[in-house]
């Protein structure tokens, strides 16, 4: 045995060690981050089959105290947030050309944050759980910039919300409403 032989066995060893606590860090944070979006967004698994029928769909609160939920623009994949004060639905500018959006005319709106100049656009068809919207007024937001699509009143309008508790119940409009 020579001199160089412990040097190698110790560095294996310790190469051996923080391999293992890259694992372990690995599967926490796969752990956690799971967690942490089951927390951001309770709905995150929605689909039309969850629901009670073709007119009602359940959301539960996130702990935030928001709605989140996953749905479609144009047949892409988006999530929403319920935004009763918005006036309508406003679309994160950078996500446009992916969910073929076109932008129209300038415009000025008020938001939480301030006036900011936004693009009115029309969305085809927006769906959220059993429900299929068709021509809903939007507009192209450059001031927002996550993914998250506020899903505001000129979509929500057409739908009757009731709150209990920690949930928000959607159900389809009633004929002649």
């Amino acid at each position: 045995m020579n001199d160089s032989e412990p040097v190698r066995e110790q560095r294996l060893g310790c190469g051996m060690i923080a391999l293992a606590w890259l694992v372990l860090l690995g599967l926490l944070y796969l752990l956690f981050a799971d967690e942490l979006d089951r927390q951001f967004n309770p709905n995150r698994s929605l689909s039309p089959q969850a629901t009670k029928d073709a007119t009602e769909l359940v959301l539960k609160q996130n702990r935030s105290g928001h709605y989140i939920a996953p749905g479609a623009i144009n047949g892409h994949s988006v999530v929403f947030l319920l935004d009763t004060g918005a006036t309508v639905v406003s679309v994160p500018a950078h996500l446009a050309a992916t969910l073929g959006l076109a932008a129209g005319a300038q415009q000025w709106v008020t938001t939480a944050n301030g006036e900011v100049s936004v693009h009115a656009t029309r969305i085809a068809v927006l769906s959220l759980g059993p429900f299929h919207l068709r021509n809903v007024r939007a507009n192209l937001n450059p001031g927002l910039s996550g993914d998250a699509v506020l899903l505001g009143m000129s979509a929500l309008r057409r739908l009757e919300l009731t709150q209990r508790g920690d949930t928000l119940t959607l159900h389809a409009m009633a004929e002649g409403k």
